[in-house]
């Protein structure tokens, strides 16, 4: 059996970046079987509190950004993709442990893989020297 064929730092946070996508994505999905999700969505409860454009602007903003740095960590610059990968990998880790409290168990299943993720993105980041 051949041996994996080394990746380079940008494709390894991309991976990774897309995993945490992944998570958010299947989180949010299975969080809609949750009794009265649905209820509450139809009866306007979004996200943030009730339904506005706003609102939704603001989650799809934030939840856009794990997305984006799938291409931003191949495409931009060393130095500017290496901070902006340790500093949003970190905000994203500590946005998800401050939604868990209180959870269900699905929800701190994803969060506690989220959050490895993400510290994994800022280690990586943090170690990534010049291409």
């Amino acid at each position: 059996m051949n041996a994996p064929v080394p990746a380079s730092t940008r494709i390894r946070l991309a991976v990774l970046w897309a995993s945490l996508t992944f998570c958010y994505l299947y989180g949010d999905y299975f969080g809609l079987y949750r009794p009265g999700k649905l209820q509450g969505m139809l009866e306007g409860g979004g996200p943030v509190g009730p339904t506005s454009q706003a609102s939704l602007l603001f989650v799809a903003l934030l939840l856009m950004v794990p997305g984006l740095m799938v291409a931003l960590s191949v495409l931009l610059p060393h130095a500017v993709a290496r901070w902006l990968n340790v500093g949003l990998a970190l905000f994203f880790a500590v946005f998800v442990a401050l939604t868990m409290p209180g959870a269900w168990w699905f929800y701190l299943a994803y969060g506690t893989v989220e959050i490895v993720l993400c510290l994994a993105i800022a280690w990586t980041a943090w170690r990534w020297r010049a291409d």
